[in-house]
């Protein structure tokens, strides 16, 4: 049974920072270039919010596995300069958090080597350090429950007790498997009808945000 929310899990891409955008135009960059064309949509259903394993899987299943350990460190490699040059905070991301005043965490899909950079970029590291969990940590990523729960047991917080904050569709699938409350953010990039289902608030604009967690 869903309780009242006394811990509140952030996804890192797409909710914390800018950075899904970033990441969609680069594997679009690389699917022409290495024969694997892929539209927006493609890239945004197949691989945002999944983790490198399934990512490289999926490559790897097209075009072979030394193509896909090319295509990956590529990938990080473009990722990093681009985030260099000038990566941001969500927009509103920092009124939000201003104004939560529950116990937050992260719970990316992401290393945390990377997220250590974007949120480092960002000014944003210092705001969860120490409360920083990667699906490198768990035996299955997003949409497996797996991430959430292992960030529930490590806060110390009964999972009908959290809220995650999520942008994709396997993020939000993660966070109902966990029997968590689900706050889909539809100001990215994936639409907001592949973000609703059971238990999920679908909301645009991050500050509001916290009225909506003290509204459950």
């Amino acid at each position: 049974m869903i309780k009242p929310i006394e811990l509140v899990i952030f996804d890192c891409d797409g909710v914390l920072v800018d950075s899904e955008r970033i990441a969609v135009r680069i594997q679009m960059a690389l699917g022409a270039e290495l024969g694997w064309p892929l539209t927006e949509a493609d890239v945004i259903d197949r691989f945002i919010g999944r983790s490198r394993e399934s990512i490289c899987e999926q490559i790897a299943q097209r075009l072979g596995e030394e193509i896909a350990a090319f295509w990956w460190k590529q990938l990080v490699q473009r990722h990093r300069e681009a985030v260099d040059a000038g990566l941001e905070a969500v927009d509103g991301l920092p009124e939000a958090l201003a104004e939560i005043t529950l116990p937050v965490c992260v719970a990316s899909s992401g290393s945390h080597e990377k997220m250590r950079h974007t949120l480092g970029v960002t000014g944003l590291y210092d705001r969860f350090a120490g409360r920083i969990f990667s699906s490198t940590e768990v035996s299955r990523g997003k949409p497996a429950p797996d991430l959430f729960l292992h960030a529930a047991r490590q806060m110390g917080v009964d999972p009908a007790a959290c809220a995650v904050v999520e942008d994709s569709y396997p993020g939000v699938q993660a966070a109902r498997a966990a029997g968590m409350h689900a706050f889909g953010y539809a100001g990215g990039l994936t639409p907001a009808e592949r973000l609703e289902g059971p238990g999920t608030i679908v909301f645009h604009d991050m500050r509001k945000l916290p009225n909506l967690i003290n509204e459950q």
